[in-house]
């Protein structure tokens, strides 16, 4: 099948699955604004570029697949770097194609030329700088392997007005992704495992700490038969708000600096913490040197790099959050702790109480 690389765009888009993609065309990127006519997918015009990208970023949060913004060179790129880099730090699987001037006007300070990759670097998962039509497919479609895989994340894909003209027989087949999983080399032993749950079994307070991963790895069954066998209280990330009911008696609340006080409290006197796909971001800890001193601590996360990162833990483990839960719930022991549930309602009386006594006098809040 020979097409251009502008088409082999909306084609590569179509064998991933994408419906829609929000974009606002500009000359580098006309090539594939023209190609896109006959293909069923539903263009989104936004005003800026960085509510293209913001607008990717909500779609992937609310149905769970990928986001796709499309943007020109130049200003039109650099307008997507705030919301490249809040996918970024929000594991958001968003993918950003971007039109480039023609490869061969690289590094010669062409109009509304710019090193997008490099401006890019720090804030994406990866990128890519595809100057011929035959990149296009394997380029676009192991953006969507690598924005979905582990972490999830944001790709970028600039694509040279050249590579997009360009025509070449495209083999489906070959341009299917093929990656390396990132931690095949640290995945968990049996004796992480066993270190974790003798932890769990052997707290006299422990607490769960639930994060935005727990969403991520479709882990929010797990985690609540986890702290409702063990009776474990949970407390929850801002990001991790929606993983477990509000209404769950186990569920405290959120903590950090935004949340309930007897939550913070609660992690203060905590002997153990379970932290489950959240990153211990200063807004969460405070101050690092009297934070949860008395506590063990169980870090598990899909990102290596993030444990031991801000907090150094007892127990690391780098895999999928669902699965570390299914390995340890046949093996902790159930019930019990009801000192420790009663002594958390009533700091939560307590808290109850002083906010009323602090009401103003004048009848406004």
């Amino acid at each position: 099948m020979t097409l251009t690389g502008a088409q082999i765009i909306w084609e590569s888009l179509l064998r991933e699955g994408v419906t829609d993609v929000f974009g606002y065309p500009g000359g580098a990127i006309l090539p594939a604004y023209d190609a896109m006519l006959g293909y069923p997918i539903r263009h989104i015009l936004v005003r800026h570029e960085q509510g293209a990208t913001h607008m990717a970023d909500g779609y992937a949060r609310a149905s769970g697949r990928v986001g796709v913004a499309v943007a020109t060179s130049g200003p039109g790129a650099t307008n997507m770097v705030t919301g490249i880099a809040t996918a970024m730090m929000d594991s958001s699987p968003i993918v950003c194609i971007t039109g480039q001037v023609g490869s061969r006007l690289i590094g010669s300070d062409a109009f509304q030329e710019t090193d997008i990759t490099g401006i890019t670097l720090p804030i994406t998962k990866h990128n890519y700088l595809v100057t011929s039509a035959a990149d296009v497919a394997p380029s676009v479609r192991e953006a969507f392997a690598i924005a979905r895989s582990g972490r999830p994340g944001p790709v970028l894909v600039d694509i040279t007005k050249d590579a997009q003209q360009g025509s070449c027989e495209v083999d489906w087949d070959a341009a299917e992704p093929h990656l390396t999983e990132a931690l095949d080399d640290a995945l968990p032993g049996d004796g992480d495992h066993r270190d974790a749950i003798a932890l769990i079994n052997g707290a006299q307070r422990p607490l769960i700490l639930a994060g935005h991963g727990v969403m991520l790895s479709g882990a929010e069954r797990e985690v609540l038969a986890l702290a409702e066998r063990a009776r474990i209280p949970i407390a929850v990330t801002l990001l991790g708000l929606g993983g477990v009911p509000a209404s769950h008696p186990l569920n405290l609340g959120m903590m950090g600096m935004h949340g309930e006080s007897w939550v913070n409290t609660a992690i203060q006197e905590a002997d153990l913490l379970i932290a489950l796909g959240m990153r211990f971001d200063d807004r969460v800890t405070g101050n690092l040197k009297t934070y949860a001193l008395g506590a063990r601590k169980i870090h598990v996360d899909i990102d290596r790099a993030e444990l031991n990162k801000n907090v150094r833990v007892d127990v690391a483990i780098a895999t999928d959050l669902r699965t570390a839960i299914v390995e340890w719930l046949p093996h902790v022991t159930p019930g019990g702790r009801s000192a420790w549930l009663t002594y958390i309602d009533s700091l939560k009386g307590d808290s109850a109480v002083r906010d009323i006594q602090n009401l103003p006098d004048d009848g406004h809040l």
